[in-house]
């Protein structure tokens, strides 16, 4: 990924576990393992199962558990059984032991009764189909976000609160201390009446993916990879990291990125529940090759509360610009700028609004809220919000006119073929399960 920036979060993550940073596998059984030390006793542990052990599961969520005195990883599950196969050896390692289960079918690892908890790091399709099947079967869920469709979103939430689960949408953002200062401060009036929010997120891949038809690898459940999404030939940048950008398996940037920002700006415009009222953007797509989501953007967001959002492609960042002073940042987690020494140093009083957050993380978050039954810092309904602005965005786009949209009802008003675009079809047997 060509991105003209000093460190990518991605980038971030490669460099951490190039240098054993991130996964370094101890071969010799610590006292934590066996539960010494204070630790808790593998019995007592939330049993977890990996569902995607892909990139990101493999060099970003799995660590974090591995290392949590609360969890214990008792499962994986892949469609690549490369992937599988490398995780199980790297998990049975890391405690000493072969116990270990591996699954090439998400379906009986959530089945098992020895599970509690799942982790599902999967391409976007997967993400609401997987996470409601296994709330479904009695687990909570930390799942990566985005959701595909704005009706999927709806639904996700409907099925989490209805069987009162445990669901941590899957981003290290509110545990930043940079997001969560900037969204503190604008909350609390340090620049005076929000009155605008500029939002910029990276460029995208240089090539355009290559759609010749190849022969699908031996160690991959291409037909299980594919599950909802339309039938498609298989060629090597259609699976993994490459789906980003294919239409049928996400939103592109928009949806990969501005997951992450977009969250920033609704936590700091107190409309985290909510959504904006008004959408109109421009930009073209990818052609010539396999990917076919948007490219370039420019984007316009209005919100009850007059707030403009704005979002364009560039170097990842974020401002916040009030009637008396702005604050934001350049560069993922890039240090806090502000228009004035003041806000900078501004203190957050013992009377002010405090944003909670976890400074340990997403994953420290999700095992909390697993033993108390309360929401993690990135419930599933702020999750579903934010993925809806990124829904909105694309949609805009695509129909290139300014849409209407009603955060209360979570429709479009007046446009049937905006309505439309709120969800699409899957391929059976992969309906979204029905909840009771």
């Amino acid at each position: 990924m060509n991105i003209p920036y000093p460190l990518s979060r991605r980038s971030f993550i490669h460099k951490a576990a190039a240098t054993g940073a991130i996964i370094a596998a101890p071969q010799i059984v610590s006292s934590s393992v066996l539960g010494r030390e204070g630790n808790t006793a593998p019995s007592e542990r939330i049993r977890v199962g990996f569902i995607g052990i892909g990139q990101h599961g493999f060099d970003w969520n799995l660590p974090p558990y591995l290392a949590h005195k609360d969890a214990q990883v008792v499962a994986v599950c892949d469609v690549d059984r490369q992937r599988m196969e490398r995780a199980a050896a790297f998990i049975n390692r890391r405690y000493g032991n072969t116990d270990c289960k591996s699954f090439p079918d998400f379906r009986e690892l959530i089945a098992r009764d020895d599970i509690d908890a799942v982790m599902i790091s999967t391409p976007d399709h997967w993400h609401t189909q997987m996470s409601m099947m296994a709330m479904l079967a009695g687990k909570d869920v930390q799942c990566e976000k985005p959701t595909l469709t704005i009706n999927e979103g709806k639904a996700l939430v409907h099925c989490a609160r209805k069987l009162n689960k445990v669901f941590q949408t899957s981003t290290e953002d509110r545990s930043v201390p940079v997001y969560h200062r900037m969204a503190e401060l604008v909350r609390n009036g340090r620049i005076g009446k929000l009155q605008r929010i500029e939002v910029i997120l990276p460029k995208q891949p240089g090539k355009p993916g290559d759609p010749t038809p190849q022969t699908v690898p031996s160690h991959l459940d291409y037909e299980m990879w594919l599950g909802p999404a339309p039938q498609a030939p298989y060629t090597r940048d259609r699976v993994h990291y490459n789906f980003r950008w294919i239409e049928d398996y996400s939103g592109g940037i928009i949806c990969d990125w501005g997951t992450h920002l977009f969250d920033t700006a609704q936590w700091a415009n107190n409309t985290e529940l909510s959504g904006p009222v008004e959408v109109e953007g421009t930009g073209n797509y990818w052609s010539g090759g396999l990917f076919n989501t948007v490219k370039d953007y420019d984007v316009t967001f209005r919100y009850e509360n007059g707030v403009v959002m704005t979002c364009k492609p560039g170097n990842p960042s974020i401002k916040f610009i009030g009637s008396e002073g702005w604050v934001g940042n350049t560069g993922w987690r890039g240090p806090l700028q502000a228009s004035s020494d003041k806000i900078l140093n501004s203190v957050i009083g013992a009377q002010d609004i405090h944003l909670y957050t976890n400074p340990a993380g997403e994953h420290d978050d999700f095992f909390q809220c697993v033993r108390s039954r309360k929401d993690p810092y990135f419930p599933v309904d702020i999750g579903h919000r934010i993925s809806t602005v990124c829904h909105l965005a694309n949609i805009a786009i695509k129909l290139g006119r300014k849409l209407k949209w009603n955060p209360a009802t979570e429709e479009f008003i007046g446009d049937s073929e905006a309505l439309a675009l709120m969800d699409r079809p899957r391929r059976d047997p992969w309906q979204l399960p029905k909840v009771p």
